[in-house]
């Protein structure tokens, strides 16, 4: 079989105004480019200006240039929660000519509802294999039951489906999907990146002090990861701790209303924003401990990306997390939202002596790995295709 021509749909890449959104992602179409013809197609809904949704919507540069990988940034008309049983529909309405003109043979999507269901309309249009896939939050967190209803249809609709976690995949089988067609990737690393480096030096690079119990919160900015609880069991640790130090890495819909709460805590809680993936790994190394206290995850990659910097982890007991924290790394909180049993841990971790050339040594798995991975399931997925007709 020669290279694949694979049209991506998903919303789920960088663009100027979210730099960071995407990453397991756009690190995935990287190098799956290495090995097939691509068209990444990122379709973006468009709210009017005297309707805007509640969330951190910013209207998008539709001319961005999207680094190592061919992308097109495109909108279609949406108005916030009005629009939702349609997005789908109207999303492949603007979606089909695309992927006509590139001529793919397979459709692989990233995020099931609307881009999802979108693809596989065209997919169907066009007689084209779609592969489709969850990020986690469009199975976590469906909004409605016409939404839940629409990403059960694509799900069961699609050629084959991939989730990053076992987990996901169990809620997939639980949504009526063919245990036979789902396949977990799990999320890589850059090895070359996030690796064991000198405490000291990096905290040099930071302004951190070289005494302080750094604690490092990396992510969306969003209730749901548990910010305000860790918020919360800081100060409460700080009491006891006064060389504590706690950083927000991130940026999110709920900035804002962490940086009030944390008024006061000047000296004591840092906001550093949106970061690259170069200054993330420089975080990493300079802390002490992750904190991840989110009530629903998949297979959280800045948890990889510490255990590979020889950085010990505390997170609640979600998603496929359970399968990548022991006790040899990390604590876990059995249930999210509880800031006594989170301080405690915390405490216990900052407490404990780590062998960070065992935890570094924990997670060996590349980007290329899953690019490879997700290669083989769209060559699957247009063997079964050529099958069926042949059958026919």
């Amino acid at each position: 079989m020669g290279r694949l021509r694979i049209a991506v749909v998903t919303p789920e890449l960088p663009n100027r105004e979210y730099p960071n959104r995407g990453h397991s992602v756009y690190q995935t179409l990287l190098h799956l480019y290495d090995y097939a013809e691509l068209q990444a197609l990122c379709p973006l809904p468009r709210y009017p200006a005297h309707f805007q949704p509640r969330f951190d919507y910013r209207k998008s540069d539709l001319s961005f240039s999207l680094p190592g990988v061919p992308a097109r940034y495109f909108e279609y008309p949406a108005l916030p929660v009005v629009t939702r049983p349609v997005n789908g529909s109207m999303c492949a309405h603007y979606l089909e000519p695309y992927i006509r003109a590139f001529q793919a043979d397979v459709i692989l999507n990233f995020l099931l509802y609307p881009a999802g269901f979108a693809a596989l309309s065209v997919g169907r249009t066009l007689h084209i294999p779609v592969v489709v896939g969850s990020i986690g939050s469009d199975l976590n967190a469906i909004p409605d039951p016409v939404s839940r209803w629409l990403t059960r249809k694509t799900l069961n609709g699609a050629s084959r489906v991939i989730a990053k976690s076992r987990q996901l995949r169990s809620r997939m089988i639980e949504m009526g999907v063919d245990p036979g067609k789902t396949h977990v990737v799990a999320n890589g690393c850059d090895g070359n990146l996030f690796c064991l480096r000198d405490r000291i030096s990096a905290r040099r690079k930071l302004n951190i002090p070289a005494n302080a119990e750094l604690i490092v919160f990396a992510g969306r900015m969003h209730r749901r990861k548990g910010i305000f609880e860790l918020l919360e069991a800081a100060a409460t640790l700080s009491h006891k701790r006064p060389n504590l130090r706690l950083v927000y890495v991130g940026d999110g819909p709920e900035l804002g209303v962490l940086r009030e709460r944390a008024r006061g805590l000047t000296g004591f809680v840092t906001f550093a924003g949106p970061c690259s993936s170069v200054a993330v790994a420089e975080w990493l190394a300079a802390t002490n401990l992750l904190v991840l206290p989110s009530y629903a995850e998949g297979c959280p990659n800045i948890i990889l990306e510490a255990l590979s910097c020889g950085r010990p982890v505390v997170a609640t007991r979600v998603g496929d997390i359970p399968e990548l924290v022991d006790g040899s790394c990390g604590i876990l909180v059995q249930a999210a939202g509880d800031v006594e049993a989170l301080t405690s841990a915390m405490d216990s971790a900052l407490e404990s002596v780590w062998d960070e050339d065992l935890i570094a040594k924990r997670f060996r798995r590349s980007w290329g790995q899953v690019a490879q991975e997700v290669l083989a399931i769209c060559e699957a997925s247009l063997r079964d295709t050529h099958v069926r007709c042949a059958a026919n």
